[in-house]
């Protein structure tokens, strides 16, 4: 699934290309790309059309555009989900085969269309936050802001991390305490911290959540300077290219190979549903606690 630095290449497309931009008109090919619309497609289409697409905004793992003109109080909002892909595509481009939504515009020039073969992502037509000036929708206010967010507080997040009783990987994934986190950035914040993530979260040091925090950020930098993490053909950017940032991942994906700091195996552990890779040497596992 698509994490952070992947929505945000996105994101920054979609600034770029149709921003401004004024909808004349909107095809839903497959019902399920809009079912959180609660009244459906003809519905989500009507909102749409004739309506001017905002500046392209993200939090976490979700990306918005607000509306103005007849959509002003509400915004387009979108997510990737495991297969999402929002493309600009000439008209006379051939139609994708997981085309499920196209958006035109009055200008006649290129198209946003929303590309889904599994169809867990989708698009809803969504009230925005009062007097808010990026039209965050309301479903999503509740979800806290990301390491890339220049008004994340660190402080605060060092400060709720020790405070949490859990373990770090899952303080990391959990959206109401930091957003755009997934499983891959996970890993390498970890490996970059030198942390376990079984580690528990309150025998952190505030300097180790600190070190946590800086790692996550820096190495979402890193992968949004060379387009993301594209391990298959499902992500993408608005043009169809794939991001480069797996070439350079020193954790996740790299079972048995050697570790970049000490030459040890890294391992994989199953984890949540998921997998953890660590380095054993440089991640020590976490003493077991007396009575546990």
């Amino acid at each position: 699934m698509p994490e952070l630095p992947e929505v945000e290449v996105v994101r920054r497309g979609l600034a770029a290309w149709v921003a401004g931009r004024t909808v004349a008109g909107v095809d839903v090919l497959h019902p399920r790309a809009v079912r959180r619309q609660p009244a459906g497609a003809a519905d989500f289409a009507a909102r749409l059309t004739g309506t001017v697409l905002g500046t392209a905004q993200r939090r976490g793992k979700y990306l918005w555009l607000p509306l103005a003109g007849a959509g002003a109080g509400f915004s387009l909002i979108g997510h990737l989900g495991m297969s999402g892909q929002l493309l600009v595509q000439d008209p006379s481009a051939p139609d994708e085969t997981h085309l499920r939504v196209r958006l035109r515009f009055t200008d006649g020039g290129r198209e946003l269309r929303f590309v889904d073969q599994r169809t867990f992502g989708g698009l809803a037509v969504e009230e925005a936050e009062p007097d808010d000036p990026e039209g965050t929708p309301v479903s999503i206010a509740h979800i806290a802001r990301d390491p890339l967010d220049r008004r994340f507080d660190d402080a605060a997040f060092v400060s709720a991390l020790r405070a949490r009783r859990t373990t770090v990987k899952r303080a990391l994934l959990d959206q109401s305490l930091i957003s755009g986190v997934g499983n891959i950035y996970a890993d390498e914040a970890l490996w970059r911290s030198r942390l376990h993530y079984d580690r528990p979260t309150a025998s952190l040091t505030r300097p180790q959540a600190a070190l946590l925090l800086a790692s996550a950020r820096d190495v979402m930098t890193a992968a949004l300077a060379v387009g993301g993490t594209s391990f298959d053909s499902l992500y993408v950017n608005v043009n169809g290219e794939s991001g480069y940032f797996s070439r350079d991942l020193d954790a996740y994906g790299r079972e048995a190979e050697p570790c970049r700091r000490c030459g040890t195996a890294i391992r994989r552990a199953a984890w949540m549903n998921r997998s953890s890779y660590f380095c054993p040497r440089c991640q020590r596992i976490p003493r077991a606690r007396s009575g546990s």
